[in-house]
Formats: C-alpha cells, sequence, structure tokens
C-alpha cells in the first residue's frame, strides 16, 4: 500500500494521536473525557478530516468482535447468578498458602480458560471475580490483574480459537486445528510459567499476606456476592400452580377468623382461633425452590458448555456467544434489563471508535510503508532476522493492534517464508501467531484483553481498581521481551 499524501497523513495521524493519547491518559488535565469519548473522538476526527468516508468507517467496526464481547458479558452475568464463581473461589483457595500460590492459581486459571473461551471471555468473565478475591484476601489487586491479562494472552495463543488474530491466521494459512496447537503448546507452555515467575519477581513483597491462621485449614475462604436481593432469587421459577398453597397458609398465628354464616340464624361473632402452622407445605414449597434452582443452575451451565463446543467446532465465535446468551435470557423466563444493564456498553463504543480510528490510521499508509522496510532484514531462514520480524510485530502490535497488524503482514509473511521452504511459511504463521498474541502483554494498549481487565476493574460498583498504563508498562515491557524471545525458540512445526 502506497503512503497517502502528505496532508492526509498528517491529519489521519494527529487523529491517531489524540485517540492514543487519551487511550493512555484517560484523565488527561486538558480534556479528561476518558478513554470510551477519547475513541469515538479519534473515530470522529478521522471521517471528519476526510482520511476515511463515512461508509468506510461504518464498515471498519468489527461486528463479529463485539458480538463475541456482547454474548459472553452477559453470559458471565448469568453465571455469576448460577454462583459458577463462588465454586471457582473454592478451587482458587482451596488449601491456599497464601498469595503467592494464589497468583501462581490465577495465571494457571486464565491461561486455560483463555485457550478455550477466547482471552477477551476470560478476562471478562473473570475480572470482578479476581477483584473480590483480592480484597477479600486483604492483598493488592494490582498483581491479580496482571496476572489475569498477561495469562489470558498467553494462553489464548495455544489454539486458532483463542484470540481473533489467531482465527484470522488459522483462516488464511490453512494450518488444520491439531497441528496449530502441537506448533505453539510447547511456547504456550513455558511462556506462561515464565510471565508468573516475573510477577513473582517483581511483586513478591506485596504478596505476604494472604496467609490462613494456624489450624483454619479446613476454612474455605469464598467470595461473597454483593448483589442485590432481588439478584440472588431472581433465577428461581415461581409456579403459578403453588400461589393457591401459599395463601392458604398465609395467616399468622392468632389471626381473627370469620365463621362461615347461615342464611337463617343471626349472625355469630368472629371466633379467635390458632390454626395448625402448616410446617408441610412451607418444607414443601422450600423443596421445590431448592430443586428449580438446582434445574436453572444446571441448564445455565450446560448451556454454557455448549457454547464451548461450538467455539471448539470452529462454529462462529460471535453467534455461538449471542445465541448462548439468548438462550440463557429466554430461560430466566422473566424481563432481562436488569441483566442486560449489566453489559459494559462503554466498553463496546471504545471498541467501536477505536476500530475506526485504527483503520484509518492504516489508511495513511504509515503501517505498510514501515514493514516495506523492514522487509528484507525480517526473514526467518536466520536468527537474526526471526528477530527482526519479532521486533516489527512487537511495535506495529501495540501502535496499531495485533489484529490490522496480522491482516497488514500475514500474507506478506507468508510469501517471504513461503520462498525459503513449506514448513518455513508454516513457521511463519506460528511465529505472527505467538508473537502478535504475546505482543498484547507490553502495553495497555496492546491487546483488548487489558482493556477490558482495566475497564471492568475501573468501573466495578464494589471492588474498583484503576490500572494505569505506566503500571503496566513496568511489569509488560520486561515480561514480552522475555517470554516472546523464550517461545520462539520452542515454536515448531510437525
Amino acid at each position: 500500500m502506497a503512503m497517502e499524501p502528505l496532508l492526509k497523513v498528517a491529519l489521519g495521524s494527529s487523529a491517531f494521536a489524540v485517540f492514543w493519547v487519551l487511550a493512555v491518559f484517560p484523565a488527561v488535565p486538558f480534556l479528561p473525557i476518558g478513554r470510551t469519548a477519547g475513541s469515538l473522538l479519534g473515530a470522529m476526527l478521522m471521517v471528519l478530516l476526510g482520511v476515511m468516508s463515512a461508509d468506510e468507517a461504518y464498515a471498519a467496526v468489527d461486528l463479529p468482535i463485539l458480538g463475541l464481547l456482547f454474548g459472553t458479558m452477559v453470559v458471565s452475568v448469568y453465571l455469576e447468578r448460577a454462583d459458577m464463581f463462588r465454586h471457582l473461589g473454592r478451587l482458587l483457595s482451596w488449601r491456599s498458602q497464601g498469595g503467592r500460590d494464589l497468583l501462581l492459581r490465577t495465571c494457571a486459571v486464565s491461561a486455560l480458560s483463555s485457550a478455550l473461551f477466547t482471552n477477551d471471555t476470560c478476562c471478562v468473565v473473570l475480572t470482578e471475580f479476581i477483584l473480590k478475591i483480592a480484597r477479600q484476601n486483604n492483598l493488592p489487586p494490582r498483581p491479580f490483574l496482571l496476572a489475569l491479562a498477561s495469562s489470558a494472552n498467553i494462553g489464548s495463543a495455544a489454539t486458532p480459537i483463542g484470540n481473533p488474530q489467531n482465527l484470522v491466521i488459522a483462516v488464511q494459512s490453512g494450518i488444520s486445528f491439531g497441528r496449530f496447537v502441537w506448533g505453539i503448546l510447547p511456547a504456550t507452555l513455558v511462556g506462561s510459567v515464565v510471565n508468573a515467575a516475573v510477577l513473582l519477581a517483581i511483586y513478591w513483597n506485596q504478596l505476604d499476606g494472604g496467609c490462613k491462621p494456624a489450624g483454619a485449614e479446613e476454612v474455605v475462604a469464598v467470595p461473597t456476592e454483593v448483589v442485590e436481593e432481588e439478584d440472588v432469587t431472581s433465577h428461581r421459577f415461581s409456579p403459578a400452580t403453588m400461589s393457591h398453597l401459599l395463601r392458604r397458609g398465609s395467616r399468622q398465628q392468632g389471626e381473627t377468623v370469620p365463621v362461615h354464616q347461615d342464611p337463617v340464624k343471626p349472625p355469630a361473632k368472629d371466633v379467635r382461633v390458632n390454626p395448625i402452622p402448616l410446617v408441610v407445605q412451607e418444607d414443601v414449597d422450600g423443596h421445590f425452590d431448592d430443586w428449580n434452582s438446582k434445574v436453572w443452575k444446571t441448564c445455565v451451565y450446560a448451556i454454557t458448555l455448549g457454547m464451548l463446543v461450538a467455539l471448539l467446532l470452529g462454529l462462529n465465535m460471535s453467534w455461538s456467544a449471542i445465541t448462548a446468551a439468548l438462550a440463557l435470557i429466554v430461560l430466566d423466563f422473566k424481563d432481562a434489563r436488569p441483566c442486560l444493564e449489566k453489559v459494559s456498553y462503554p466498553l463496546l463504543l471504545f471498541f467501536c471508535g477505536m476500530f475506526i480510528t485504527v483503520d484509518g490510521f492504516n489508511k495513511t499508509g504509515i503501517p505498510s510503508a514501515f514493514w516495506e522496510m523492514m522487509e528484507p532484514y525480517a526473514r526467518i531462514d536466520t536468527p537474526a532476522g526471526t528477530a527482526v520480524l519479532a521486533a516489527v510485530i512487537l511495535l506495529l502490535s501495540n501502535v496499531a493492534s495485533n489484529v490490522p497488524t496480522v491482516l497488514l503482514l500475514g500474507a506478506r509473511v507468508a510469501a517471504s517464508a513461503a520462498a525459503i521452504s513449506p514448513a518455513a511459511e508454516t513457521n511463519a504463521w506460528l511465529i505472527l501467531a505467538w508473537t502478535s498474541t504475546v505482543a498484547g502483554n507490553l502495553s495497555l494498549l496492546g491487546s483488548a484483553a487489558n482493556l477490558i481487565v482495566c475497564e471492568q476493574a475501573r468501573r466495578s460498583q464494589h471492588y474498583g481498581y484503576t490500572l494505569s498504563f505506566f503500571t503496566h508498562l513496568q511489569f509488560g515491557f520486561p515480561a514480552t521481551l522475555v517470554v516472546t524471545g523464550i517461545g520462539l525458540l520452542l515454536i515448531r512445526t510437525y
């Protein structure tokens, strides 16, 4: 792609700079409008300044990713009501040896779930729960949020369904699911361990708390759900056939009960009686409520498992998530507004603005020109060339986002490697998948998963925490370089 005229390049770069500054510094003094408004402002400037047309801006919005995010957010609301996080809390806290042990468990759960549910889904579901676990164990949230986001990114590299850029690579390259997994799995496993080790090294002194008192091994720390009473029982069915039975036992002891009147005899006085409490009926009602609750939870887990199977089978990720969300709404059999209100719509709007802004920046020709300059030095038949290619992918993924980077570089990297050998071409695709995914850990803007964790944590009603750009960079920069380098040594084609 050739460079656009200088004026268009300058205008597009200016609009992208506005977006980037407001995404990094959402409360910047001269324009404290936040990330969501900042991304929409950048998108609007791309259109108003003539970098792209309105139709091109609409086309730039990635509806499948937005659908996936929306669907998984709704599913996560119902999973929380079905006590999945309570069970996960038991798993994370069972025989926990303190903060460091809890951090390692967070890394393991995040990496595994992201490989199966995608990294965005994992972060949507687990962010507030991880905040609860950290707060309730008197531990700082920062290392746990970083563990969640970074491990989700690394774990998602293992499968073609782990993240959107892997899906693009799998489709464009034609690499089978099994070959993809076995080629990149060793790097993922070792990378996850190294990433956890870096987290422990940086935050070792901050993880001294969270230990259980002696003699309390049998006590399991379970996160307490901070929800309204209506939310606690809203998933229970209330069969209409039982309502008349409930009314029968509604009178209290000592209540005045009118006696049946004979039409001929004079009216009798009201008689005060003490009816026998309907204890048996109350037990029956309680049994039905408990049974309905268990059935409802089982159905929620079954629908979520069905969504996972659909993803594993390679069905459309977005529609699989939306279908699961609508199935849960229908199953609940009541007004879905309270659940839909818990969806993070500002986050969805942020992504809309980001898609338009990034696409506008790509239209300036700057990313393409940069690759054309570096391509002669980025051949994967030498260690130096592989290192240069990884550096280019790391840089572009954090400037233009990883999915546009894959779309921009994929065919070119593959063509360059194909001139060496067919095995080198497959290796090039896997290197692109690994590096563009792990690149998301370098900075806060490198991955959608990072932004999801950051925004969900900041907007948490009861456990809010702000993860800043530089806080993330202090860990992300060294960890990304080390994990990327080790992973490149382990990627093999079979």
